[in-house]
């Protein structure tokens, strides 16, 4: 088999449909790899039985790449494969294949492949139905927006290091969150609220957060924010963005400054989980169609609860339990997942 160069997505009309041609090519020479190692099955083949969906996505790919890629899933016992032509989604190239097994290692052994590669991997029994009404659930600092709020704040208040150093070791599970974000609200006592409107004024989204957002409204999905930060942050998000719903925690405020206190229930793990189930419930969108998407510790009880879990550029503990581990890819890449699985344009 010939080799094939990475491609990267052009961004004019033109370039795009000649993109669109060399990756049919690539596919013919994928189909040929595929049917040597004899696995590629025939559309309609009624001896098919497709026991997990894989979703491969990258902002480029080769056939070496997915080569390798097949290897590893034809040792992992899966002898018989439908492919998908592979689309261009989000900016992100994405292939989605069906398979006829699902080895309890696969999802590590993906996410170890995925450490020498860029490519990200989906790979589950079956997805929430594009076609149908959802919820996306979303964490807000690291995941929404590319900082912590709180250390950023801290950071302009003089305190930055006390407070960070806290942060890191609550997102890791290794320090109850709710003492954690106590202990961190108290060293901001006094601070004024002008340095709170200098962070929400300059947050940083995550890149592919509008994409997500625009694709979600126009597929009929809601999308919300449950945050373990402040809703000072969160509205924002909310009136800028056109989330749904946001809830986040509270900041006492006295005389235009910080307490150090924080009002009322504090939206830790089970917070988040509860929300998503009350969501659903609101929306009178069923379970099997609601996904969370976060990047710490805090964030797992409600990617468990969810029909999936997306963990995007998160802690080790939480790439380890989530359903789906972005690395390489943004926000960008849970649109692709989604979006990938309406596709029926079998090679």
């Amino acid at each position: 088999m010939k080799t094939i160069q990475k491609m990267h997505i052009p961004s004019t009309s033109q370039s795009l449909i000649q993109w669109r041609d060399a990756l049919k090519q690539d596919v013919t020479n994928l189909e040929s790899l595929l049917f040597q190692k004899g696995i590629l099955t025939q559309i309609n083949d009624p001896a098919f039985v497709k026991k997990s969906e894989l979703i491969v996505m990258g902002k480029s790919f080769s056939c070496e790449e997915l080569s390798a890629l097949l290897t590893l899933l034809n040792e992992q016992g899966i002898d018989s494969i439908m492919l998908c032509s592979p689309e261009e989604i989000a900016g992100v190239s994405t292939i989605r294949l069906l398979l006829n097994a699902f080895p309890t290692s696969l999802k590590k052994r993906l996410d170890e492949f995925s450490k020498s590669s860029a490519l990200d991997f989906a790979l589950m029994e079956s997805f929430p139905d594009w076609s149908q009404p959802g919820l996306v659930l979303m964490d807000m600092d690291s995941t929404t927006i590319q900082i912590e709020c709180i250390d950023e704040i801290a950071r302009l208040y003089g305190v930055g290091e006390q407070v960070s150093a806290v942060t890191a070791l609550a997102m890791q599970g290794k320090l109850d969150f709710n003492e954690s974000l106590r202990t961190r609200v108290g060293k901001l006592e006094n601070m004024p609220l002008s340095i709170m409107d200098e962070v929400a004024d300059n947050m940083p989204l995550m890149p592919g957060l509008q994409t997500l957002i625009a694709g979600l409204k126009k597929a009929g999905w809601k999308v919300a924010i449950a945050s373990g930060g402040f809703n000072y942050f969160a509205d924002r998000l909310k009136q800028d963005h056109g989330f749904d719903f946001t809830i986040a925690n509270t900041l006492e405020v006295a005389d235009g400054a910080l307490t150090g206190k924080v009002v009322g229930e504090i939206v830790n793990a089970d917070v988040k989980a509860r929300t998503l189930i009350e969501l659903a419930k609101q929306y009178d969108i069923p379970m099997t169609q609601t996904i969370a998407i976060g990047d710490g510790a805090n964030d797992l009880v409600m990617m468990a609860a969810s029909a999936m879990g997306i963990a995007i550029h998160a802690k080790p503990i939480v790439q380890e339990q989530a359903a789906i581990s972005l690395n390489s890819l943004d926000l960008e890449g849970a649109l692709a997942i989604l979006s990938a699985n309406s596709s029926t344009n079998w090679s």
